[in-house]
């Protein structure tokens, strides 16, 4: 089977899959037309976020078996047509699911003692004490949404600390246990001192978290965003910001990503991203929460896992 990988991952994956008769063929310096060009050759597909796989592109690969995306999101396939034509689809959330979790512990924590504002003031030759007085997360309520892969990881390094931890899962039940209480979201927004997004893009959750959903909280909250950048209205973010509602924020992942995430656009963007740029109450991060060394590899030693078991049993 002709395996063609149009984007760069850990050489793990191509190490595991020619030891079993799969033909890896580095497609990642190869343009769209070109890709597409290949045609009848393409019968596995590896890929991060390079290409929107659309019906139109996948068309066409008529011999197309499976797609394995390194990764957990998968917004940038048309599921339905492969659904609809028998491709098999895999993801490797594990991989990077504990990366993304001390990412987002790290930003808490940062956030809460004041990290931002203590450094640049140092900077600047200010010894101010008082003025960095932090609070502790000991005591405090999460709220985390989206309780899968990532959402499970980040509760799991919270049980560190003496919180009180609140998951909502829209499409998960029966979850709760000593540690997490499973909550509806009106419990969240009474609650949560703390607010971490885990969830995936799509049409339900796209700009989900807008000016409503921040003025629902009936306390001022720490906002942490490590899933999808197009779920946050980043206006509403700005403006929650300046009112108070949103104490800080952390985010790995921002509205104005290409869909490879692999730039920032520049076009209508910039009053509200020097807003945050300039915010001593906000930490950015490239969507780099996942990209550490070690989830580098994880990502295609799960797929490979993966992969290899499907087509052990087919």
């Amino acid at each position: 089977m002709k395996v063609f990988f149009v984007d760069r991952v850990h050489p793990i994956l191509a190490e595991r899959l020619s030891k079993h008769q799969f033909d890896c063929i580095d497609a990642s310096i190869l343009s769209l037309e070109e890709f597409q060009a290949l045609g009848n050759q393409v019968e596995g597909m590896v890929i991060r976020a390079r290409f929107m796989l659309s019906e139109a592109v996948l068309s066409h690969f008529p011999k197309l078996s499976f797609i394995a995306r390194s990764g957990s999101g998968l917004e940038n396939i048309d599921q339905g047509y492969c659904k609809r034509k028998a491709i098999t689809l895999f993801n490797s959330p594990e991989g990077n699911r504990t990366a993304v979790a001390e990412h987002a512990l790290g930003m808490l924590l940062a956030l809460m003692n004041k990290f931002p504002q203590a450094q640049a003031q140092l900077n600047n030759g200010l010894w101010r004490r008082e003025e960095n007085r932090g609070e502790e997360l000991n005591g405090k309520t999460v709220g985390i949404i989206g309780y899968g892969n990532n959402g499970r990881a980040f509760a799991k390094l919270l049980k560190g600390f003496d919180v009180k931890i609140l998951a909502y899962d829209k499409y998960i039940k029966g979850f709760g246990d000593s540690q997490v209480q499973e909550s509806t979201l009106h419990a969240l927004f009474e609650q949560a001192d703390v607010v971490s997004l885990h969830i995936p893009q799509n049409k339900e959750t796209r700009a989900m978290v807008n000016t409503s959903f921040f003025q629902s909280f009936s306390k001022p909250i720490y906002f942490l965003n490590l899933s999808r950048g197009k779920i946050v209205v980043t206006e509403d973010l700005v403006e929650a910001l300046k009112s108070g509602k949103i104490k800080a924020a952390g985010l790995d992942v921002l509205e104005y990503e290409s869909k490879d995430f692999e730039v920032l656009r520049n076009e209508n963007t910039s009053e509200c991203m020097d807003y945050l740029i300039q915010s001593h109450r906000v930490i950015l991060t490239p969507h780099v929460g996942g990209w550490t060394k070690e989830s580098y590899f994880k990502l295609s030693s799960i797929l490979a896992d993966k992969i290899l078991a499907h087509f052990s049993t087919h």
